[in-house]
């Protein structure tokens, strides 16, 4: 890969090289179908991907002819899977226009053990599907084939009708017509009486809890966790973690494999081991089995009236391309699972600041698991799995984020100290200092060229060989100020070869027309260390045969050439750096301290930041005074010295009375300890939020018992940071916890309080045990806009709530994961109160609450379902969270600013200090003595200045005097 810097952002240039990559590998993809077809059981797999693993979206061919050929024969195959069988069906008509050769034997043939009543049904093209199966099957069907999102029922449990055998159908729709996966329910199972998905939840709870039970800050461990509980749930011989990297080779990273299995941990593959095709289809369809790689594959035949050829792309029993099974024959293993792992790309698609950011999905890599003999895994638990990959996806995110905001603060600090170098010595600060360039990136070796000089570290080509480099950057690049590539030699440099293994891959900015910085890196093949079982004496590989040893070889030999590709905020990080030295380049002299101009700066700036600050906290009073929701507030010693309008008369309480008083004392007993739990933290500077305590009512308002509240703590500090009291910020859910109360009473018939229109009843709806909607009450009718007619019966998951086609839209893919596991909880006992939860209702609007979940018991005391309970912040509250995150985030920008122009002025002051020594060394005269003297005594002032740590009463406006003796006779001087 090879690519110069356009004046475009980094997101979009990422994101074409990727897209130039995955069109070349998908050329070579189909190159080497197309060798391996033809050479049958001489093709030669190293030789082979060796000639092709030299793509390059620049260097590359096109082969459009060769291409499309195999993308035909990957998406519309007419091969499955002999463990099950298929039937295509009209969308409009529901008859049959293809079917698998097995179907007329699995679906139609007569079993011995149920007697033969009446005409046997036949099969065949323009056959009614209703006819093959019992009435309620067929009527379980002809249900399912008319949801729009039908794949939300799967699995269907249906019995032929002649041999009363039961199946599994998977549907699926492709344009103008049903596929339908047949797939025997085995004896040893238990059916599965009902479709959705809660009902294959089940079968990986405690995998997602333990995944979710993990601390965040090591993907080793998470895909360590992921491989073990999926090797505990499927009983599959090895189970891996396969992760893809930027160049699209792949790594095994996780394993767990029975004792006597050689493992593959640490292997790296080529990217063409995993074709292209297969990863789209791996971005469609989660999940992939192969049962017995040895098994002859059966034929589908259609209707040839039919104006298109049928794609079975997102089929179940799709059969393995015949070179991907010869594969795992030669490794052993007979059966596979693989389970895609999808996250979301780093770039996003509109506006960042839009409710609902477009995220592109990427394939991040496979979880992955072999047998070495046959293995068939039921649809329940091939579901159940596909569910546990998108919980571990989701973790998998958050670990990259993770990883980049560590990186990202590394950068930082390095720019940092490289900006310090720089103002100090510039610029050869940055290669004979510590830390130097090198220390920006991950890099084997860097250079500088200044003034016709070069300044070398770690491992980088002769001073002649960089001069070269520098040469031809300018003949052949004039035009861009960056470049980077991972190999040299497909860039077209044209002594790459005269560098051999030592240097790789570059990338350089341009500072000047002449002075250029350089970042050097050796192949890949230096950074890869193998994780598997060494070889015995003796032992030789057939490189000709597709083998994991074969792959991890010729990967080896591919990328001897090759460095790893720069990443995205490495190439920012060194244009960051070119900007940096860019200016000190310019001019030198810009660092000279204009005192008068930074002291008005500082002025002005305390100016705005108070008078922002002033508005704010007039503002955050007034809400204060006025808000709907109660808010109280206490000094160090506990006592109450805030007590707004609505506390006040929710507890009867007046002001007046309310002041001066312990908070202990207002709280009821049975809350005591929490209050003071909360306090105690709070004043230690630990703020707890959504704690639940109840008050004591006064007064008129005593007879009405206790008011329930939910409070966020926050600390009151003083100019000096000290914490000097605590308010608390409520929400009254009296109303609420009443109508709990009365629900958890009531054994029997509930209607009265769920369905009651009373605006204190607060949104509830239900699922019962299989996934449909059971319950949805006019709190929740006003809410989302959809009444409860419009809703019943149907699926929770994906329906009503979903990402696409849904009646009440969730933001991302995540959050339906996030409601699929609190219900999931919920169904095996375990209860979820308060979780974040939004969703976007009828009319448009994004709705914001918070989630409770609470089982659903019969008078067995067994799980029929969960109830859910919606808890809405009022106008008020959000509004006034609103302008104190608004007032936090201005004083943020406010301390940033002026500590930045303390870096700023500090630097340029160390080099006046040093200047003003050097003289005091030197023979002065008396004035001139005067005058050094007068300049130390302001140096000292600034100094003083520039230490001062308390930003806060900087920006406030407080200054620090100090009286010291002044002689007039310096003023006189000066």
């Amino acid at each position: 890969m090879s690519t110069s810097r356009p004046s475009q952002s980094s997101s979009n240039s990422g994101r074409s090289r990727r897209s130039a990559r995955a069109m070349a590998l998908a050329t070579v993809d189909a190159k080497l179908h197309a060798t391996f077809e033809e050479s049958g059981s001489s093709f030669d797999y190293s030789s082979s991907v060796r000639i092709s693993g030299t793509a390059d979206g620049v260097n590359q061919p096109r082969h459009d002819k060769v291409t499309t050929a195999y993308l035909h024969h990957m998406q519309k195959g007419k091969m499955i899977q002999p463990f099950g069988c298929l039937l295509a069906l009209d969308e409009k008509t529901c008859k049959v226009i293809a079917y698998s050769e097995n179907a007329p034997e699995m679906l139609t043939m007569v079993s011995h053990a149920v007697p033969s009543v009446g005409d046997h049904p036949a099969l065949g093209i323009g056959t009614d599907i209703k006819t093959l199966f019992t009435a309620p099957s067929a009527s379980a069907l002809q249900k399912a084939l008319g949801f729009a999102e039908v794949s939300l029922l799967n699995p269907v449990l249906i019995h032929c009708k002649t041999s009363g055998k039961p199946f599994y159908a998977i549907i699926h729709r492709v344009t103008g017509s049903m596929i339908i996966d047949f797939e025997p329910v085995k004896p040893y199972e238990v059916p599965m009486t009902a479709a959705g998905a809660l009902q294959s939840y089940k079968l990986a709870a405690k995998a997602i809890t333990r995944l979710q039970s993990l601390p965040s800050g090591s993907m080793e461990r998470l895909c360590d966790t992921m491989v073990q509980e999926v090797f505990e749930l499927t009983g599959y011989d090895r189970v891996m973690a396969y992760k893809f990297h930027e160049d699209d080779h792949g790594e095994v990273i996780a394993e767990i494999t029975k004792p006597g299995l050689e493992p593959y941990l640490g292997l790296h593959y080529p990217a063409t081991d995993i074709p292209q095709a297969s990863r789209f289809l791996f971005m469609k369809n989660k999940v992939r089995m192969i049962v017995d790689c040895h098994a002859k594959h059966v034929r589908v035949l259609q209707d040839e009236k039919l104006p298109f050829d049928l794609t079975l792309c997102g089929s179940t029993l799709r059969a393995p391309h015949s070179c991907h099974a010869q594969y795992m024959a030669n490794m052993d293993s007979i059966a596979s699972l693989v389970m895609a792992v999808v996250v979301n790309d780093n770039e996003e698609d509109g506006d960042t600041d839009a409710i609902q950011p477009q995220k592109r999905k990427r394939l991040w890599g496979l979880v992955v698991c072999h047998n070495t003999t046959p293995r068939f895994v039921p649809f329940p638990l091939r579901y159940a799995c596909e569910f546990l990959a998108q919980v571990f996806a989701i973790h998998v995110n958050k670990e990259i984020e993770l990883e980049y905001q560590i990186i990202e603060k590394n950068i930082l600090r390095t720019q940092t100290l490289l900006c310090d170098l720089v103002m100090r010595d510039a610029p050869l600060g940055i290669v004979s200092e510590s830390p130097n360039i090198m220390d920006l990136v991950k890099c084997d070796g860097a250079a500088l060229i200044y003034k016709n000089k070069v300044w070398r570290l770690g491992v980088t080509p002769s001073e002649s060989q960089i001069r070269e480099i520098a040469f031809w950057l300018s003949e052949y690049h004039m035009d861009s100020t960056g470049f980077s590539t991972d190999s040299l030699s497909d860039a077209g440099f044209p002594s790459a070869l005269s560098l051999g293994d030592v240097v790789c891959g570059m990338a350089a900015v341009r500072v000047t027309a002449k002075d250029v910085v350089f970042w050097f890196r050796s192949h890949t093949a230096a950074e890869i260390r193998w994780g598997g079982a060494k070889h015995e004496a003796g032992e030789k590989d057939d490189g000709r045969r597709m083998h994991p040893r074969s792959s991890f070889k010729v990967f080896l030999d591919v990328v001897k050439a090759r460095s790893l590709p720069w990443k995205e905020y490495e190439i920012d990080a060194m244009h960051s750096l070119q900007l940096i030295l860019r200016n000190a380049f310019k001019d030198t002299e810009s660092m000279d301290l204009n005192t008068k101009a930074i002291n008005t700066r500082l002025s002005d700036l305390k100016i705005e930041g108070m008078q922002e600050l002033e508005a704010v906290t007039s503002e955050i009073v007034r809400l204060i005074e006025t808000a709907t929701v109660p808010i109280l507030a206490v000094d160090v010693d506990g006592l109450v010295n805030g007590w707004n309008i609505k506390i006040a008369e929710l507890t009867g309480l007046p002001v007046g009375e309310a002041m001066g008083k312990h908070l202990l004392t207002l709280v009821e007993d049975s809350s005591t300890d929490r209050v003071k739990k909360m306090l105690n933290l709070a004043l230690l500077g630990e703020e707890e939020k959504n704690v639940q305590f109840e008050i004591k009512t006064h007064g008129s308002k005593m007879d009405s018992g206790p008011i329930s509240l939910v409070v966020n703590a926050c600390a009151s500090r003083d100019l000096r940071d000290n914490v000097v009291g605590v308010c608390f910020v409520a929400h009254d859910i009296t109303a609420q916890k009443n109508v709990m109360d009365k629900f958890t009473r009531i054994e029997g018939d509930y209607k009265a309080i769920v369905q009651n229109r009373n605006p204190l009843i607060p949104p509830i709806f239900g699922t019962d045990e299989f996934g449909w909607c059971c319950e949805w009450n006019p709190a929740m009718t006003k809410l989302t806009g959809w009444k409860r007619e419009e809703v019943m019966d149907k699926m929770l998951l994906g329906e009503l709530f979903g990402t696409h086609m849904a009646a009440c839209r969730l933001k991302n893919q995540e959050a339906f994961v996030n409601l699929g596991v609190v219900l999931n909880k919920a169904m095996t006992g375990l209860e979820t109160e308060k979780v974040p939860f939004g969703f976007f209702a009828r009319n448009g609007k994004y709705v914001e609450c918070l989630l409770s979940v609470s089982k659903k018991l019969d008078v067995e005391g067994l799980v029929t379902g969960v109830f859910c309970f919606l808890q809405l912040a009022s106008p008020e509250l959000q509004q006034a969270l609103h302008i104190q995150r608004l007032s936090e985030q201005t004083a943020l920008k406010r301390l940033n600013a002026l500590s930045y122009m303390k870096r700023q002025i500090r630097n340029p002051l160390c080099g006046i200090i040093f200047s003003r020594k050097m003289l005091e060394g030197t023979a002065l005269g008396t004035e001139q003595k005067q005058l050094l003297r007068t300049s130390a005594q302001c140096q000292q002032q600034l100094s003083k200045i520039l230490d001062d740590s308390d930003l806060d009463s900087i920006i406030d406006g407080y200054d620090i005097s100090e009286f010291v003796l002044f002689p007039l006779i310096y003023i006189h001087v000066v």
